[in-house]
């Protein structure tokens, strides 16, 4: 969908991004920061001992590439537990490219709660193989939460949400996915969550948003939008 009518004929409008890389399509418009996504402190547990599968995470689509996150844990040798919503339009997608896997894969459905913390506490690591510029991944900083590191191409905001060697891999392909699978134990996964606790806590998120709420209301931002980095914050567009 084209938004450029919208932001043209708003271009006032103050806005929040949720990373930087998501400033790109319409570097013009009115960003008053950027401040990445938060979540409560104790909404996941830590778990210092990993399982021995990997894990997919996430809507079933072809910009996700859930079929490279297959390609990867059988080329590592290690069982792949994919969960996510299907959508009707990409069941062929699913059918051609996971669905024949399934005596590698143990697909779970779409999941939450109880079951999706499970999922992302006792994994070895979450593959985010994303081709698409992810605007966030929410996932990412979920897994981050119970010190589960994350292996991801390195596309959208991922550079922004995932520190390399603290709180996973980037990587640009397949093969240097693999290869960070075989390195994952190097992660410590104490730190992972200690890089969580750092940047992606509800508290600090809610910190930023009054930061700028109480800079528009005093009249200062409404046509000088503050520079990405004076937040360390990724953002949700609002208006």
């Amino acid at each position: 969908m084209d938004h450029g009518p919208l932001f043209r004929e708003f271009a006032a409008a103050p806005l929040v991004s949720i990373s930087d890389d998501q400033r790109k399509p319409v570097p013009s418009a009115n960003w008053q920061a950027t401040i990445h996504h938060g979540m409560p402190r104790d909404e996941f547990e830590f778990q210092p001992l990993p399982g021995d599968y990997l894990l997919f995470l996430g809507r079933l689509m072809p910009g996700k590439r859930p079929d490279l996150a297959l390609d990867i844990a059988r080329r590592t040798g290690l069982p792949l537990k994919m969960a996510g919503k299907l959508h009707p339009g990409e069941r062929e997608y699913f059918a051609e490219q996971i669905e024949r896997s399934r005596d590698f894969t143990d697909y779970l459905g779409e999941v939450g709660g109880t079951l999706r913390k499970e999922l992302l506490r006792h994994a070895r690591a979450l593959l985010f193989p994303v081709e698409w510029a992810e605007p966030f991944g929410m996932v990412m900083i979920e897994a981050m939460a119970c010190g589960t590191p994350v292996v991801a191409f390195g596309r959208g905001a991922v550079p922004e949400v995932l520190e390399h060697g603290v709180s996973g891999f980037i990587v640009d392909n397949v093969e240097e996915a693999v290869k960070a699978v075989a390195r994952i134990g190097e992660i410590d996964r104490a730190q992972c969550r200690r890089a969580f606790e750092a940047r992606f806590t509800a508290t600090r998120m809610a910190d930023d948003y009054l930061r700028v709420y109480e800079r528009l209301i005093a009249g200062t931002g409404m046509r000088a939008p503050v520079p990405a980095s004076d937040s360390d914050a990724d953002a949700q567009v609002c208006g």
